[in-house]
């Protein structure tokens, strides 16, 4: 078959990238079709397909202000002409999977998630009051474009990276999704092999909805050392007022991010993510997670029982109440709620077991993605034949 991947913007190398980047080693002659592409900024594996650009592409400053280009975003999609190609695979969290398909293609979108600009942090986004009220007729504008490219005459099937985005494909398109968690390589990361130093560790973004504030004022009122990784538009504020109890290493190389997770005592992840990277690294090191219990965590963490409420399990009840626990949830955003977590993961600290954590984290491996992603494709022919 003749392959079109399709992906929003290549700007850097974040967790969409990594997917892409896998597709891009499986599929190494497929044509990958972009709306922006900044030379250099991602994989060698992806800059060696065939790299086809929208027409905004080539306007000036769009390296740094693509996002800003949204208004437009739907057209210069849509004039993409694929003809020829057999199999369309979009990697989405924008308006990839509104590509034109050719006659008698097939569309397999694999789903980040719908449109957050539009849909479900639009508050984070927009804001509110008079830009909130200007930018309603765009907004609506776009959910309606969303919606009318989300039928199965343009995608005939959605795969979601987790059971959060499923509902949302489900609540805002009426498509129903299989889930097919992301590939993640766990070759960079070696497993504990002796105990836990005495701290904490917090991997952020260091903007709003990860939550870092949050964290750093509940390890203000514990005698406990956290130790914050990474960058971000906050750091600065946040590093100004942090306890002596708190260190930021920066940005860190992968060999010294797996030394921290081997080393941890368990990785502290307050946000609400769509499938949570970071979580399934920690216990690749074999290390637990103490999680907001809510969104892709749901999928990859095993909590404390006592720790999920029973409404979050769905299909996976069962199987979350027999295996041997991998992290512990916390349900309310507050430095209340995170504390006692914490207190609960250290009365069980015992319980969990390196070995079986990092077994855990080896189900989300490429060799599992490459199975279950092969199977929905099939579905998907079978479908359009």
């Amino acid at each position: 078959m003749k392959i079109a991947l399709v992906h929003d913007w290549l700007t850097g190398m974040r967790g969409g990238e990594r997917v892409l980047h896998h597709l891009a080693r499986r599929f190494p002659e497929a044509d990958l079709y972009t709306l922006f592409h900044v030379p250099g900024s991602v994989s060698p594996e992806i800059e060696r397909l065939r790299i086809r650009t929208s027409l905004l592409d080539r306007l000036p400053g769009t390296a740094r202000h693509y996002r800003k280009w949204l208004p437009l975003l739907p057209w210069a999609i849509r004039r993409f002409d694929l003809s020829g190609h057999d199999l369309v695979l979009s990697t989405s969290h924008a308006v990839a999977k509104s590509i034109r398909v050719p006659e008698g293609g097939v569309h397999v979108d694999y789903c980040f998630t719908p449109m957050r600009y539009i849909w479900d942090h639009v508050d984070a986004y927009v804001g509110r009051g008079p830009r909130r009220w200007l930018a309603t007729p765009l907004i609506g504008a776009l959910r309606r474009f969303d919606v009318r490219t989300s039928g199965p005459s343009s995608v005939t099937r959605f795969i979601a990276i987790s059971r959060e985005v499923a509902r949302r494909i489900q609540h805002h398109y009426g498509r129903q999704a299989a889930v097919v968690p992301p590939p993640v390589d766990l070759s960079w990361i070696r497993p504990a092999e002796g105990p836990a130093e005495e701290f904490y560790l917090l991997v952020g973004g260091f903007v709003p909805y990860k939550r870092e504030a949050l964290v750093i004022e509940t390890f203000r009122r514990l005698d406990r050392r956290l130790v914050v990784v990474g960058a971000g538009p906050g750091r600065e504020a946040l590093m100004r007022d942090a306890p002596a109890n708190v260190e930021f290493t920066g940005r860190v190389p992968d060999a010294v991010l797996a030394d921290l997770y081997r080393r941890c005592r368990a990785l502290i992840h307050p946000q609400h993510e769509d499938f949570g990277l970071v979580a399934v690294e920690a216990q690749a090191a074999g290390r637990p997670v103490i999680a907001f219990g809510a969104g892709g965590v749901l999928d990859s963490v095993l909590p404390l029982p006592g720790t999920a409420r029973p409404d979050s399990r769905g299909s996976d009840g069962d199987r979350i109440e027999s295996a041997a626990p991998t992290g512990v949830f916390f349900h309310e955003a507050t430095t209340d709620g995170l504390a006692v977590a914490i207190e609960a993961f250290e009365k069980a600290e015992a319980v969990f077991d390196p070995a079986r954590i990092r077994r855990h984290a080896e189900t989300f491996s490429p060799a599992r993605f490459d199975r279950d992603l092969d199977r929905e494709i099939r579905i998907a022919l079978e479908q359009r034949s």
